[in-house]
């Protein structure tokens, strides 16, 4: 179990005055199974006329505010304390198999929406034969899911820069190159063209890695990896593509959704504003105990 100190800076910057605003917000840590929120608080400047915090369909935490003073800048720090330590699965030969596991996802109704196409991780063909070298008849759940993920981290690379928010899983099939957010819609759109239930999980990597070990892709930022489903006795387990990780106490988990659009950490509407700048920054280390 390990005991972290997060802090999550957004800075907009405006050439012009905004003079309206509403955004939308996803970034309030959730528990989950091994993941605890000690507290958490989002500063927000300039101080909203109007904020709303709730649960989203999917159990996150959602945060909208409206704004309607002049201002040209918006600023939304988040402060938290978690403690993580998500539980180990069982062996991987121990783990039910895949077939099993597709035919349970899709009658089960607190996961069968994950086995569904959504639009930045939409199954394909191609896509499917890509995900079938791991997943040949009869192979265990855990077994095709260790392999899968370690290949995409293999086989891909870690170029920030040459995609988006609207980057779509076949696209980084062709390219073969992305951030976090890519290597997870890809992995997540292998799963749904096998029939497996699979969410995208949004969050934060341990910015300081542990003695001896190299630093981690994807620190110093907002993470993403994908949370797989391994039936109803095992449950999710979450792995990090970009890192090649069985994901256990170096994340700490945001929200989740079908696929990014679900959890965007900050989108919005403003009038005015010109052009604007954005400065991001992300704090995530242990505390010492």
């Amino acid at each position: 179990m390990t005991l972290y100190r997060l802090h999550h800076s957004t800075i907009y910057d405006y050439a012009e005055p905004v003079v309206l605003g509403t955004h939308f917000m996803h970034l309030l840590p959730r528990e989950r199974p091994g993941q605890w929120i000690r507290e958490a608080q989002l500063d927000i400047s300039p101080a909203p006329d109007c904020r709303r915090d709730e649960i989203d369909h999917f159990g996150n935490c959602t945060t909208t505010v409206s704004l309607a003073g002049a201002h040209k800048q918006f600023s939304v720090v988040l402060s938290a304390t978690a403690e993580v330590g998500l539980p180990a699965p069982p062996p991987a030969p121990e783990t039910p198999r895949w077939e099993a596991i597709a035919a349970w996802g899709q009658q089960a109704l607190e996961v069968a929406e994950f086995c569904l196409p959504s639009k930045l991780a939409m199954p394909a063909g191609e896509i499917a034969d890509y995900a079938a070298v791991s997943f040949l008849p009869g192979r265990r759940i855990l077994e095709g899911l260790l392999e899968l993920n370690q290949r995409i981290f293999t086989e891909m690379s870690y170029k920030p820069g040459v995609s988006n928010n609207a980057t779509t899983a076949m696209q980084i099939l062709h390219t073969r190159a992305g951030v976090c957010q890519d290597y997870a819609h890809f992995m997540l759109a292998c799963l749904r063209a096998l029939g497996l239930p699979g969410r995208y999980v949004s969050g934060y990597l341990c910015t300081s890695p542990a003695p001896g070990q190299t630093r981690r892709r994807g620190a110093d930022q907002s993470h993403a990896w994908v949370g797989a489903w391994a039936g109803p006795e095992i449950g999710w387990v979450d792995f990090d593509p970009t890192n090649n990780l069985l994901v256990s106490d170096e994340h700490v988990t945001l929200a989740w959704g079908r696929d990014f659009s679900d959890v965007s950490p900050l989108r919005g509407i403003i009038l005015g504003g010109g052009r604007h700048s954005l400065h991001v920054g992300v704090d995530l280390e242990p505390v010492l105990t």
